[in-house]
């Protein structure tokens, strides 16, 4: 932080750490084992789409990667009511490892293009047998995993969050305040 920003009062936000997302496929096999919450296959990243052709570009350029590898997932692009972008990533539910790979790419494409301000978060859903839901969800600005597990129309299991942020506690870095766990209402995979 400079002396500007000192004066100010202003401080820099955290930078992402996205190689935490390589954290996930570990984290699973214990939510397998620990909650029995297995992978769904599903994963996507949110952002807000930034005006003007060189966003559409590298939107495309994303998909064309993502579509052109040799074990290629399927990707779709979808918008929420809030106006979120939603580039939505299926694979194998046991291959969760290229699936972080995937969102990962997307992550650090939109960063180097310049449109890292835009990405909220990504997320990388789980179910049991039951259908019990929960998301692990990683928010961009702050480097931290929080899960998610809605129930219904606006409403949500919060035993079931706690439980899977005690199981996952020692292996993901969790966001410490429940009141950055935000709700994400008709998130895709969800």
């Amino acid at each position: 932080m400079g002396l500007w920003d000192t004066i100010t009062g202003r401080s820099r936000p955290k930078r992402a750490n996205l190689d935490a997302l390589f954290l996930v496929p570990s984290a699973a096999i214990t939510l397998q084992t620990a909650a029995g919450l297995n992978p769904t296959g599903d994963g996507s990243v949110c952002f807000r789409a930034a005006a003007g052709a060189g966003f559409h570009q590298t939107q495309d350029e994303i998909v064309a990667l993502l579509r052109g590898a040799a074990d290629a997932p399927e990707v779709q692009i979808s918008t929420d009511s809030y106006g979120f972008t939603w580039l939505q990533v299926h694979r194998d539910p046991d291959d969760t490892g290229g699936l972080c790979t995937d969102l990962h790419a997307v992550n650090t494409t939109l960063e180097s293009e310049g449109f890292g301000p835009g990405l909220l978060c990504s997320l990388i859903p789980f179910a049991d047998p039951s259908g019990r839901r929960v998301g692990l969800v990683y928010l961009y600005k702050k480097g931290t995993f929080y899960p998610f597990a809605p129930t219904g129309e606006q409403q949500r299991d919060n035993l079931l969050e706690l439980q899977v942020r005690d199981t996952l506690r020692d292996e993901l870095p969790i966001e410490p305040e429940l009141s950055g766990w935000l709700a994400l209402w008709g998130a895709p995979g969800l």
